[in-house]
C-alpha cells in the first residue's frame, strides 16, 4: 500500500460523489455521504477539515474499498 497522502474532507467527499456516493446532509463539520449499489446501502461520515488525520482516512478507504470494489492503492491513487 502506498502512503496516505494529505487531504481535505472537501477533497474526500468529491472523489467519494466520483466513485458514485451522494451527499445527504452536513451537520457542522461532518459531511454524510450514501452509496446505493447492489450490494446494499453504504452510509459514511467524512470530516469536512482542512486535513484529515492519516488513521481517519485510512479507516474510512478501508470501508470504501469494500464497497467499490476498488482496492485500497487504487483509491489512494484516485487522491492524488
Amino acid at each position: 500500500m502506498g502512503a496516505l497522502p494529505q487531504v481535505s474532507g472537501a477533497t474526500l467527499c468529491k472523489m467519494l460523489v466520483n466513485l458514485g456516493y451522494s451527499v445527504v446532509s452536513q451537520k457542522g463539520s461532518h459531511i454524510k455521504l450514501k452509496l446505493i449499489c447492489k450490494k446494499g446501502t453504504h452510509i459514511i461520515i467524512i470530516p469536512n477539515h482542512k486535513t484529515i488525520a492519516k488513521g481517519t482516512l485510512n479507516d474510512i478507504l478501508t470501508k470504501v474499498c469494500l464497497w467499490v470494489d476498488k482496492s485500497k492503492d487504487e483509491l489512494i491513487e484516485f487522491l492524488r
